[in-house]
């Protein structure tokens, strides 16, 4: 799934989403969350900074709810370890609200009206413009089911070993579902999560991964 998504893909798309939005926004045929069995507290050690999220692409959908707005729409996104970010957002449509293009010069944002912003990092170019923080820096490891290396956490974890919850950066993030097969040999991955942090919940469901250990 490298590359640009096929326009016609895209409509399609989201012309299911539209369907199913309702179930969407209620969410309760969603939760499937096992219970918690044990809490480990991790630190960040002195090597942390240098391990590197996995590589991966997705197709998801994302609902984003604030004190003053809110958001749902699709969701494109292409990781490369720490080197790069492609996030692509789409209206219900399937029509671009914004890209967001994140290197090691740092973050450019692109709206549906051609207007281009940079800043330096993510979570504050996406709050400037679009009224809500994306936080990209932990949220490439989160969206795997794991914790950031880079900082002080806690994980609840169910009776299968995976993980049920994460508090870090001030962001409660729960995992509502995981697909019922392994994404790789190894792993299960997260298909519906939320994060939440004072006035702002944004909730994502994954509908295709592609990872790359």
């Amino acid at each position: 799934m490298n590359g640009v998504i096929n326009n016609h893909r895209l409509v399609a798309l989201w012309r299911l989403f539209l369907c199913v939005l309702p179930i969407f926004a209620g969410c309760a045929a969603l939760e499937k969350r096992e219970a918690v069995v044990t809490t480990v507290i991790i630190h960040p050690t002195e090597d942390a900074a240098s391990r590197e999220a996995t590589n991966f692409s997705l197709i998801g959908r994302v609902l984003v709810k604030t004190d003053r707005q809110g958001f749902s729409g699709g969701v494109h996104w292409q990781h490369n370890s720490d080197i790069s970010d492609e996030i692509l957002l789409f209206s219900p449509l399937g029509q671009t609200v914004a890209q967001i293009n994140r290197d090691l010069e740092g973050v450019r944002l692109i709206t549906s009206e051609q207007k281009a912003y940079h800043a330096a990092s993510v979570e504050d170019l996406t709050e400037e413009v679009l009224g809500w923080r994306l936080p990209l820096a932990g949220l490439q490891f989160w969206i795997l089911g794991v914790h950031s290396p880079l900082t002080f956490s806690e994980i609840d974890l169910d009776k299968n070993g995976r993980t049920v919850a994460i508090r870090q950066d001030g962001w409660q993030i729960v995992f509502l579902d995981y697909f019922s097969q392994q994404t790789t040999n190894t792993r299960y991955f997260p298909r519906v999560m939320e994060l939440s942090r004072s006035d702002l919940r944004l909730r994502l469901v994954i509908d295709n991964w592609k990872v790359e250990d």
